[in-house]
């Protein structure tokens, strides 16, 4: 169960002393990443996807240094 899975990993990410701000990074980062992959780079369907303005999702690929790419 996926509940399960995320409880054991911020157990792991707190006893390794991982500050929250690194974590919810690291976690946009990757989510947006998969996002855009499964949408094939399409920013609008990425960002409707994800429930964010399509200029939000741009910032955060700026900010976060995500390409475009297609899978």
């Amino acid at each position: 169960m996926i509940a399960d899975r995320l409880q054991r990993l911020v157990e792991e990410m707190v006893n390794r002393g991982v500050h929250f701000e690194d974590a919810v990074t690291e976690f946009e980062k990757r989510f947006i990443s998969q996002m855009l992959g499964h949408n094939a780079g399409c920013l609008s369907k990425t960002a409707d996807a994800l429930g964010i303005h399509r200029n939000t999702l741009a910032r955060k690929m700026r900010e976060y240094r995500i390409r475009r790419k297609a899978s």
